[in-house]
């Protein structure tokens, strides 16, 4: 301990010395970095170069950003020497890997490979697809043999970008004139684009299989009826895409007009493995929809695309999780256990591991085991992916450990942080600069340098850094560094209860549990009070403003717009508008969540068709936004509970709150508008 006293002194002497020989800042230096801000939003390069002399000159703390503002202005004109020397001014900072991420993409842009090449390798992040791209098309230059997985590797990379750019086209154009990719390549790409809906990377695309095609695709993406029933044709091979695409379009506005298109000429008229790829989709869009008829459109496209032996079909992730979904679903809410195996096991790998379908897989291994000792191996896998899914802190997890049995306690509390281990956080330049960033305003910045700052750091280390921005009140980057621990769990970090005198009085007033409002206040706006989302919901609770409006005039509360940020008034009409959609949907907590994230009217036709068990209904929430947030809020709901203790309610499990089934309403009148207000 008096060694690590000595340490932790001799930072801090450290860190002394240095403010020490830092000049004064100039009068209105807290302000140069918002000064700053705004000559890049109006593109003024003499003020913003001005600025960052200024700043560099005074060692002002957050320079780096005024500094890579400066030079982002001028991007397109620098050279690499400007470039190294910035490198060398911010070593190892967020800003230097950031730059060096907007330079690759300057360089790609200017196939200026020999630098590429170099800088390449330095950058850290590696989160740009279009990095990527350009980085492959420097390998496949770059002579020789290229290495045995490469096409595997370019192709994976090409297939997976989500929407056109130049450094992946170029990639592609690259590849299919090197014949390292084939058209058939090039004709999935395009099945996957249309049916991800991605103008851009259909344009992209098609422009490789030469203008008639661009033409074409460009003449069915415009009006797919007019194409289908003028020009729409399975001549040939390229024809028979063609329809194919067209058919994608159709089923992804109406899929039972679609099915009755394959049914009556075009399952018979394109090859199987196409037709098979339309049902597909038709299925898929089924599925989306919670239609009864999505199994058998699956079973359609399985049994084609299986008819000539052909090994498992490309298609994408998404439509095997929604194969999984209706399978749960079932045709009366009935699983059809089988099916869900075989729609798990087409999956990718990294999607298999995903808790939700690890989960299903053993609850469908449980169910389609034989009796008696033939069924034990399998009985034996289900348990063994149950254990390792068991941990009260995920909504997965929560429900394996119900199916084992297994009492769900929280985690203890970690050993108090070193005064060592404090002063390491406390002088980490990148978390102090986040977090200065984030009391400026500059929150999307702040965010960025924070993340980056956590990388590769230790459980003990996340914790420290996770308690600097607690004591700042920072709640949500308190909670981003400790939800990244692994064995040391600190709940006090990750669920927070900020505001608990005025959010226990405002919930017992409203008559609403405070374990689940502060589950919902977690998942919304992790307590930043200043919230606000691009649709305009503000504060805590994330209300809309003519929401609140209409929930202060049913619950005879006066209403100003101005309210909307006072912490209490916040609370209140939050709290207020989760009670009249939780009396609505008869208690479910489930469905509540689903309505305050995606409107009343949808979870009311969501809850339309069979009685389903309430984790299946969870599951097939057709948005994947509400279906995280629901299940999110739960799992803090249930955290929290426990938490709250005596000021709260008693701890629960998640089951106890998710209820057993939900399936159509009864009589009763609903209370509130069909959309949100």
């Amino acid at each position: 301990m008096k060694r690590a006293l000595a340490v932790y002194g001799a930072v801090a002497t450290g860190l002394l010395l240095f403010v020490a020989a830092a000049p004064a800042q100039a009068p209105g230096a807290t302000e140069w970095v918002l000064d700053a801000k705004d000559a890049v939003r109006t593109k003024d390069r003499k003020k913003l170069a001005t600025i960052n002399a200024a700043a560099q000159a005074q060692r002002y703390p957050l320079a780096p950003w005024i500094d890579y503002w400066d030079i982002g202005l001028r991007l397109s004109e620098v050279s690499q020497p400007d470039l190294d020397a910035f490198y060398a001014r911010w070593p190892g900072s967020y800003v230097e890997d950031r730059l060096r991420n907007d330079w690759l993409l300057e360089l790609g842009h200017r196939r200026d490979w020999r630098n590429f090449a170099t800088e390449y390798p330095r950058f850290q992040m590696r989160d740009d697809r279009e990095v990527l791209c350009y980085s492959l098309v420097v390998e496949q230059q770059a002579g020789g043999k290229p290495k045995p997985d490469f096409k595997d590797r370019a192709r994976a990379a090409w297939l997976a970008q989500k929407d056109g750019d130049e450094g992946c086209q170029l990639l592609a154009s690259t590849l299919f004139d090197g014949k390292l990719l084939k058209p058939d390549d090039v004709w999935l790409k395009l099945r996957l684009a249309v049916e991800a809906q991605r103008p851009r990377a259909v344009k992209q695309a098609a422009a490789l299989l030469g203008t008639p095609v661009e033409k074409a695709v460009a003449e069915l993406q415009d009006n797919a009826g007019k194409y289908m029933t003028r020009k729409a044709s399975a001549a040939n091979r390229q024809q028979s895409e063609l329809a194919t695409l067209t058919l994608l379009r159709v089923a992804s506005a109406d899929p039972d007009q679609a099915a009755a298109l394959l049914r009556a000429r075009w399952e018979r008229a394109l090859p199987t493995e196409l037709a098979a790829a339309v049902w597909a989709q038709v299925a898929r869009q089924a599925a989306f929809r919670l239609m009864p008829e999505a199994n058998d459109y699956f079973d359609r496209a399985l049994s084609l695309h299986g008819k000539k032996g052909q090994t498992d079909p490309e298609w994408s992730d998404e439509t095997f999780a929604w194969a999984a979904r209706a399978a749960l679903r079932g045709t009366d809410g009935t699983p059809r256990w089988p099916q869900l195996l075989r729609a798990i096991g087409l999956l990718s790998a990294n999607e298999q591991n995903q808790q939700a379908w690890r989960y299903w897989r053993a609850r469908a291994l449980i169910a389609t085991a034989t009796d008696g000792a033939g069924g034990d191996p399998q009985r034996a896998e289900a348990r063994s992916l149950l254990q390792g899914l068991a941990t009260p802190l995920t909504f997965y997890g929560q429900l394996a450990a119900d199916d084992l049995n297994q009492p769900q306690t929280l985690p203890a509390a970690p050993a108090p942080l070193t005064p060592l281990e404090r002063g390491k956080a406390q002088t980490t330049v990148g978390l102090a600069r986040a977090l200065q960033l984030i009391s400026l305003g500059l929150r999307n910045e702040g965010v960025r340098e924070w993340n980056f700052s956590l990388r590769g750091l230790s459980d003990r280390e996340l914790l420290a850094a996770a308690q600097e921005a607690c004591d700042r009140e920072v709640w949500d980057r308190c909670i981003s560094a400790s939800d990244r621990t692994k064995s040391e769990i600190d709940l006090t970090q990750r669920y927070p209860t900020p505001f608990r005198r005025e959010l226990l009085a405002k919930t017992r007033e409203v008559g609403v549990d405070p374990a689940y409002v502060y589950g919902l206040i977690r998942q919304e706006s992790r307590f930043v009070i200043d919230a606000r989302s691009h649709v305009g919901a503000s504060g805590l609770m994330q209300v809309m403003p003519a929401t609140a409006k209409w929930t202060a005039k049913k619950a005879g509360i006066p209403f100003s717009a101005e309210l909307m940020q006072d912490r209490e008034f916040n609370i209140k009409i939050g709290a207020s508008y989760l009670k009249l959609v939780l009396d609505d949907f008869g208690g479910s907590m489930a469905m509540a969540a689903a309505a305050y994230n995606a409107g009343p009217g949808r979870p009311r036709r969501w809850r339309d068709g069979p009685l389903l068990d309430a984790a299946i209904w969870t599951e097939n929430i057709p948005f994947n936004e509400t279906r995280d947030y629901v299940k999110n809020v739960l799992v803090n709901t249930t955290v929290y509970a426990q938490l709250l203790g005596a000021d709260g309610t008693a701890g629960t499990t998640l089951r106890s709150r998710l209820g057993k089934q939900i399936g159509p309403k009864g009589s009763a009148p609903d209370i509130l508008p069909t959309d949100p207000p």
